[in-house]
C-alpha cells in the first residue's frame, strides 16, 4: 500500500520545517484510528500526538486524504482488502436516540 500512498504525499514548499518521516506519521494516524484512543494518547514513537494531529488536519483539509483513499481503493493491491462502512449499520445505544433514563 505504501507504494501507492509515496507518491501522493505533500511535499514542504517555502520556508517551513520538513515533516518528520511521513511513513511513521501515517502509521501513527492508523494507530490512532485502529485502537479508537484520542489524539493524546497515541504512542510518543510515532512522534508528537499535536504534530500528529497538524499534520492529519492538514491532509484532510487540502484533500491528499481523499487523493489518497481513491488511490487505494482502486489499486490492484487493495482487492477485497478495503471495507466500506455504511453509515446505516452503525448502532446508537438507545440513550442517543432520546429514550428516558432511568427506566
Amino acid at each position: 500500500m505504501w507504494a501507492v500512498m509515496e507518491p501522493l504525499m505533500p511535499t514542504v514548499t517555502g520556508r517551513s520545517r520538513p515533516w518528520t518521516d511521513h511513513r511513521l506519521a501515517v502509521e501513527g494516524m492508523a494507530w490512532k484510528y485502529r485502537t479508537g484512543a484520542p489524539w493524546r494518547d497515541v504512542p510518543a514513537e510515532f512522534g508528537s500526538w499535536s504534530s500528529l494531529w497538524r499534520r492529519f488536519n492538514a491532509w484532510a483539509q487540502d484533500g491528499t486524504w481523499d487523493k489518497i483513499l481513491t488511490a487505494i481503493a482502486g489499486s490492484p493491491e487493495a482487492e477485497g482488502l478495503v471495507a466500506v462502512v455504511d453509515g446505516t449499520i452503525v448502532r446508537a445505544h438507545k440513550h442517543a436516540a432520546g429514550a428516558r433514563k432511568g427506566g
